[in-house]
């Protein structure tokens, strides 16, 4: 019998995914299960998504540029870009298959096998993936919950700098843990990438979703880092289209786009109609993100009520995105969320949740910790929380 590769098998499952067979074993028993594990929320894409989807009519499905349709890019910079701030030219963006895509081009694009890249701990699970399938090594930089996941000094960040260091990678807002950046924390991080010549790639797909009173503040405004700076965006979240996969890459660094335009011609052309899709929810008004905002602050403020009056639970109060990280009273919350699908129900429910270790590279973080998606409507959490603290305890007094 043929033998896989190491890569094949040593790449580590998502953490975000790897007990949905648990959960679709539960399904098919009947129980319920509150799907708190992955960023999918349950509100509706802007109408004018929808309509450019039902409106699109060809007699058939071309490719597309590698880079995206003109029309797209053209409508990105002017209809979207350019209203955040964010001052670039249709030379300077190139649209992704998902901004998990544009991640993983970007990381090819800085580094070599053997190189080195710092990311802020807890991070996206899935930067380690692209990493490990690149042969490229994540150097942590630790937070911790308990001063809720504050940005740490620009010491920690020389502390694990070397000569293979090519890139810092961070997530502003941060998934898991929903902190947000400030402009100060920018302007620091960004300091440190110019004093030792590194790439900034930075993630922003969450950037619509910030509930401080201080706007959002992109890299690609670091004055200064302008050749430094790889900007990640995506769709799926902005405007809840997950299923289009569509995101994009925007530097101001020509020799960026060039390198990341040869990767994206090998993968031929992003998705076609997820294009129109996308071209479409550019029209969606203000007052569309102003009440998914309002919806995602309710969303916030009663599941984190709610974790922080469980016993033994402590959860800090994420800036933005929709997630929040939360630590447990159990020893392994792998095996707790485990439990919680193939052994546990209330009234035919249950919940499934994300084990958090899988976010840390350091050995030993996270054991006790999970993340938490508030993705579903107030009463749909009220009654997921209420299984997960019966859970909970009931777990504990096994």
């Amino acid at each position: 019998m043929p033998h896989l590769s190491n890569k094949a098998v040593q790449i580590p499952a998502s953490a975000i995914r790897k007990l949905t067979p648990f959960a679709n074993a539960a399904k098919r028993e009947g129980v319920k299960v509150y799907h708190l594990n992955i960023g999918a929320p349950d509100i509706k894409s802007p109408r004018s998504a929808v309509d450019a989807l039902r409106n699109f009519h060809m007699e058939y499905l071309p490719y597309s540029d590698s880079a995206g349709t003109l029309e797209l890019r053209r409508a990105l910079v002017e209809k979207y870009y350019r209203k955040i701030g964010v001052q670039i030219s249709t030379d300077e963006i190139l649209v992704n298959t998902a901004g998990s895509e544009a991640v993983d081009f970007a990381v090819q694009t800085c580094c070599d096998a053997g190189d080195e890249v710092i990311v802020i701990e807890p991070y996206y699970t899935n930067y380690f993936s692209f990493a490990f399938q690149n042969g490229i090594i994540v150097k942590p930089v630790h937070t911790d919950i308990r001063d809720g996941f504050k940005v740490p000094s620009i010491e920690a960040f020389e502390a694990v700098c070397t000569p293979r260091t090519r890139a810092v990678l961070l997530c502003n807002p941060g998934n898991p843990t929903g902190v947000v950046y400030s402009r100060e924390d920018m302007l620091r991080i960004g300091e440190f990438c110019r004093r030792h010549d590194l790439f900034l790639i930075s993630d922003e797909v969450y950037r619509e979703f910030c509930y401080c009173d201080e706007p959002h503040f992109s890299a690609l405004n670091i004055p200064g880092l302008e050749q430094n700076v790889i900007m990640v965006d995506s769709v799926s979240k902005r405007y809840n289209l997950c299923g289009a996969r569509i995101g994009c890459t925007v530097s101001h660094n020509a020799e960026v786009i060039a390198a990341i335009t040869k990767l994206a011609q090998a993968r031929l052309c992003p998705p076609v109609l997820g294009q129109v899709v996308t071209l479409g929810a550019l029209d969606a008004p203000q007052s569309y993100f102003d009440s998914t905002r309002e919806e995602y602050i309710r969303r916030r403020d009663f599941t984190l009520a709610a974790l922080n009056r469980m016993e033994g639970v402590f959860s800090p109060v994420p800036g933005g995105a929709f997630y929040t990280i939360a630590e447990l009273p159990v020893d392994s919350s792998e095996d707790f969320a485990r439990w919680m699908l193939t052994d546990f129900r209330l009234d035919s429910q249950t919940v499934m949740v994300t084990p958090a270790a899988s976010f840390y590279c350091t050995p030993g973080e996270g054991l006790k910790q999970i993340r938490i998606a508030y993705v579903l409507e107030v009463p749909e959490l009220e009654k997921a929380m209420q299984v997960l603290e019966a859970g909970l305890k009931a777990y504990r007094e096994r």
